[in-house]
């Protein structure tokens, strides 16, 4: 288990998190390319108590019924997600990650929703 920080691009808002059972993915929901306004977003997934705010605080923004975006108020950089039908979990943002290289993604949500011009590969895929 390693620790890894992360956090807005001003430096006001930072965390910390812990990569045991972690698990990274690319999201092409609209929801969430709203939120970062990129073409997909790129997220880890963590295992309750994996997570902790060290420099803040972060802002939230209700994005959907039961969902939760958390952000800079500063600067505006999306970080987290977490939602009511998985309480303990938080998905963070791996661009925000101080070195995002260890969680390269292997999956995706929404598929259905890409983007007709975005084509990407998962992590150890070779075409």
């Amino acid at each position: 288990m390693a620790r890894h920080e992360g956090g807005c691009m001003c430096g006001a808002v930072r965390y910390e998190l812990d990569d045991a059972g972690s698990v990274a993915n690319y999201c092409h929901c609209r929801s969430c390319r709203m939120a970062t306004g990129g073409p997909v977003a790129a997220f880890v997934d963590l295992k309750p108590g994996a997570f902790s705010w060290t420099k803040g605080p972060a802002r939230f923004f209700e994005s959907s019924p039961g969902v939760r975006r958390g952000f800079c108020a500063s600067c505006g950089t999306a970080l987290t997600y977490e939602a009511d039908d998985s309480p303990d979990e938080v998905h963070v943002m791996s661009p925000t990650l101080d070195d995002p290289a260890p969680f390269a993604p292997t999956g995706f949500f929404y598929e259905e929703e890409r983007l007709s011009w975005l084509h990407l590969r998962l992590s150890g895929e070779t075409s």
